[in-house]
């Protein structure tokens, strides 16, 4: 039924046409004040960009602190007692393998050597005695001039010399060997270390002369986890070719090692304790860049499948705990919890998430749980760009 405004009573009782009047503007106003209301709320809606997560497969790279080694190293030691004579090298020099390096006082090795030289002489002389008596005796025997017992006694007197020819023998070997102990020559080709004795310094046996490091190539030493190694282990029996990936060496002063390496082996045992083991790659080394003792980490790439990138300014944490706000299809924000595999660049690396799942990318301050929001899709390429940042 319709309401005639200009025509309303009260019981029997017309009111005036000023107040129906006024009625009818006030309705008016309250209609308006609800449409202003309704088109408010709907420019209340934050515009937020968001980022739809699809699955992918990325490079990783994991680097290993790495103790770095000469593929050669050798202390230089004494092993006879006397004076320093002479030092042929100087520290940092390079040397061929049977080089003199030090020459140690050899006056009594001569004289040792000399003495065993003239009891061989002795020994021999005696025996070639010995000899022309049982060959003398032969022939007495023979003739029955003498016993035979005679005859069986220069044999023995003849085996007693030629024994002490041994002796003497073994005596001039030992003398000649000390004596070459006070010429100590390079092992393999390498560069010599520090010297700490001069010459006319006293050393014992055991004392250390110098140090021999070829450095033409380096091992770098790496340690992981027994579940790494587990995983490694797996991999390679999948993938003949695993042993052929390039290992990068980043050194000190965090520039990559212009040459890659070659893992070749590792330790046979867990270390007690840590629970890691060893592994050993192999880099080349023509500029000698890199030195025995040197500092660096060992990267290897790792390839991970089917994994998300939540770029870390979407997420925000709490009491250790990590959370992104995730748009439902109504577009009603909801705050949702994960567990990152770990930090890649500036994302964290998660598989918690389903394909066209959407998050909040940026703007996170401006929203809370329950809120009703207007999506704005970010395109991957602009997003995922930095990736290109974080390889190079």
């Amino acid at each position: 039924m319709k309401t005639n405004f200009f025509n309303v009573r009260i019981g029997t009782y017309r009111l005036p046409i000023w107040s129906q009047l006024g009625m009818f503007i006030a309705l008016l106003n309250l209609h308006a004040c609800s449409n202003s209301n309704s088109k408010n709320q709907n420019q209340a809606l934050v515009q937020v960009p968001t980022l739809e997560l699809q699955p992918m497969s990325i490079t990783l790279p994991k680097t290993y602190v790495s103790d770095i080694q000469a593929v050669q190293f050798v202390e230089v030691r004494v092993k006879v007692e006397g004076f320093v004579d002479r030092i042929y090298v100087d520290e940092g020099q390079f040397v061929k393998k049977g080089q003199n390096l030090f020459q140690l006082t050899s006056n009594e090795y001569n004289e040792m050597v000399n003495s065993a030289n003239a009891r061989l002489f002795q020994a021999r002389a005696e025996a070639q005695a010995a000899q022309l008596e049982v060959d003398r005796l032969k022939v007495l025997v023979d003739k029955n001039i003498i016993a035979r017992s005679e005859y069986q006694l220069a044999l023995s007197k003849k085996a007693v010399a030629e024994s002490a020819i041994s002796e003497a023998e073994s005596m001039l070997k030992n003398a000649r060997t000390g004596l070459s102990y006070t010429t100590i020559k390079a092992p393999f080709d390498g560069i010599v270390d520090r010297i700490p004795y001069k010459t006319g310094s006293l050393v014992t046996a055991g004392d250390l002369l110098t140090n021999i490091t070829d450095i033409s190539e380096i091992f770098a030493y790496y340690k992981v986890t027994e579940n790494e190694y587990l995983k490694y282990m797996r991999d390679k029996i999948e993938n003949d070719t695993l042993d052929d990936q390039e290992v990068s060496l980043i050194l000190s002063d965090g520039v990559y090692y212009e040459y890659t390496g070659k893992l070749e082996t590792m330790e046979a045992d867990f270390e007690q304790g840590t629970g890691s083991i060893a592994f050993r790659v192999r880099f080349p080394n023509p500029d000698q860049l890199i030195k025995h003792g040197s500092t660096g980490k060992v990267e290897m790439s790792e390839s991970m499948e089917g994994i998300f990138l939540i770029p870390q300014k979407s997420t925000f944490e709490i009491q250790d705990y990590n959370y992104v706000y995730i748009v439902d299809k109504n577009n009603t924000v909801r705050v949702r919890s994960f567990k990152p595999i770990q930090r890649f660049g500036l994302f964290y690396i998660a598989d918690s998430f389903e394909p066209g799942d959407r998050i909040i990318y940026e703007g996170i301050q401006q929203v809370k749980d329950g809120m009703e929001v207007m999506p704005e899709i970010k395109p991957e390429l602009e997003v995922y760009d930095t990736l290109v940042t974080t390889k190079s």
